[in-house]
C-alpha cells in the first residue's frame, strides 16, 4: 500500500509567531496561516473561501520565523500533516492535526529566502527519530492544555 504525505501552502500569518522553547531548549514556533481558495460556483459567480492552518516550525528555523515573520506576512509553507491529542483541563480529549514544516520561504519583498534546517553542530548528537517524535509530541500535548482547540 502507497502512502504519501506531503502539504504545500501559500496563505498569510493571522497573528504574530508564537515563540516557544521546550524544556531541554528547542525552539518551536505556531504559524497560524489563513490559505485562501477563490472559486465560480454553480450561478458562475466568484466565491472565496479560507482555510485556517496551523503550522508548527522547529529548531533554528522557528527562531528565524519569528525573528522575520508578523501578522499578515506571506509564507510558503511545504511540510506534512500531524495529528495529536491531549488531554485538556476538564478532562477531555482533544485532537489537532497540524502542519509539521520541514521548510518556510518568506514571500516578502527582500526577504524570499529559503529556511531550510540545517546540518546538525558536531557537538551535538542529533536524537533519533523515536525520540524526537515522543519528545516533540509529549510537550505539545503540556504546551495545549490551556489552548482551545478541537
Amino acid at each position: 500500500m502507497a502512502n504519501f504525505n506531503k502539504v504545500l501552502l501559500i496563505g498569510n500569518l493571522t497573528k504574530d509567531p508564537e515563540l516557544r522553547y521546550t524544556p531541554q531548549g528547542t525552539a518551536v514556533v505556531n504559524l497560524r496561516l489563513a490559505v485562501n481558495r477563490r472559486f465560480k460556483d454553480r450561478n458562475q459567480e466568484f466565491k472565496e473561501e479560507t482555510c485556517f492552518v496551523t503550522a508548527v516550525v522547529w529548531d533554528k528555523q522557528a527562531e528565524t520565523c519569528n525573528q522575520y515573520l508578523h501578522k499578515g506576512s506571506p509564507v510558503f509553507v511545504e511540510g506534512r500533516l500531524q495529528s495529536r491529542s491531549w488531554e485538556d483541563n476538564a478532562g477531555q480529549k482533544r485532537y489537532v492535526i497540524e502542519v509539521r514544516a520541514e521548510r518556510v520561504q518568506f514571500l516578502s519583498a527582500g526577504q524570499a529566502k529559503a529556511v531550510e534546517p540545517g546540518p546538525p553542530d558536531k557537538a551535538e548528537e542529533p536524537p533519533t527519530s523515536t525520540e524526537t517524535a515522543s519528545t516533540e509530541t509529549a510537550w505539545l500535548e503540556e504546551s495545549e492544555e490551556g489552548v482551545n482547540e478541537s
